[in-house]
């Protein structure tokens, strides 16, 4: 079975990601960065979200020699503007302190009514092989926030948006179902032809 390396050490993408392209017929040895702990992480430094996923994905391609894989994803809020987008992971400051974050926006949201607290996930998934071949799909999942986070599921801010045409939020779906229709399931579908490709079927 052959080597992806998912270029993340969140574990709970990691989960996601086999769940993800295992269910598209993908049958693959993936890890992630902490089976490569000696390789630092790469400094988001890019504008969007497929900058930032090139080079990780770039970076942990060059490092290890196999097809490297790795997404940047966010949460794109209507009235500001789109942000906070790619600093999600940092909005309160900290990176990855998912509560600070989540507590930090709907402070910034506490009065903005319902009608205008649309929302979307947003993500790029890049694969990357050693000699520089590159591939970038993109997924978005609309919805809108929650006033409160409901539910234990999932990470980030899924406890406060609620997708279209649910009454529950992404952290009340189960896996299977947020997978299903997740910003990132459909930007790593649209993306496993090309890794099927590039590993040769």
């Amino acid at each position: 079975m052959q080597r992806l390396i998912l270029a993340t050490r969140n574990a709970h993408k990691v989960i996601e990601l086999r769940a993800i392209l295992g269910a598209a017929g993908l049958a693959v040895d993936l890890v992630g960065a902490d089976a490569y702990p000696d390789i630092p992480d790469v400094p988001e430094t890019g504008v969007t979200f497929a900058e930032n996923a090139l080079l990780k994905a770039h970076a942990l391609a060059r490092a290890t020699g196999h097809l490297a894989v790795a997404d940047d994803s966010g949460l794109c809020v209507d009235v500001l503007g789109g942000a906070p987008g790619i600093f999600s992971a940092r909005w309160a400051g900290k990176h990855g302190d998912d509560r600070a974050n989540l507590d930090l926006l709907l402070a910034q949201l506490a009065d903005i009514p319902d009608g205008h607290r649309g929302a979307h996930f947003a993500c790029a998934a890049a694969l990357a092989l050693p000699d520089g071949t590159e591939r970038v799909t993109e997924g978005r999942l609309r919805g809108t926030l929650r006033h409160a986070p409901s539910g234990d599921g999932g990470f980030g801010y899924d406890p406060i948006l609620q997708p279209e045409g649910d009454t529950r939020t992404c952290a009340e779906l189960t896996a299977e179902e947020k997978n299903a229709i997740s910003h990132r399931g459909r930007a790593f579908r649209a993306l496993a032809p090309a890794v099927r490709e590039l590993l040769g079927g």
